[in-house]
């Protein structure tokens, strides 16, 4: 999902996220609008960077902004159309998915 750290970004991005996903473990950090998306949920835990939790979540994004240059500047390298953002964004989480497997 592309958007904001708002509760309604996190919302949409969960209820995009298939069922069988969301039994799973998830962590966040504690962000302050997370919290009414997760409040209910037994099996998410909002952790702080000193955990480890979140290592795997702060390289991914890392790895994100070295890249896909849109990530780190406006001024250069800017998308023309939110859904060019999008198709670039997936094609760098299948190639990041067939890089580290």
């Amino acid at each position: 999902m592309i958007g904001d750290r708002s509760a309604k970004t996190c919302a949409r991005l969960w209820g995009r996220i298939p069922e069988e996903y969301r039994q799973g473990r998830s962590f966040s950090d504690f962000w302050k609008s997370y919290r009414p998306v997760f409040e209910e949920d037994p099996t998410h835990r909002q952790v702080g960077k000193s955990s480890g939790e979140m290592a795997h979540v702060e390289r991914f994004f890392g790895r994100l902004r070295q890249k896909l240059a849109r990530y780190v500047r406006r001024t250069r390298a800017a998308s023309e159309s939110e859904w060019m953002l999008h198709l670039t964004t997936k094609l760098f989480v299948e190639w990041y998915n067939e890089a580290v497997t």
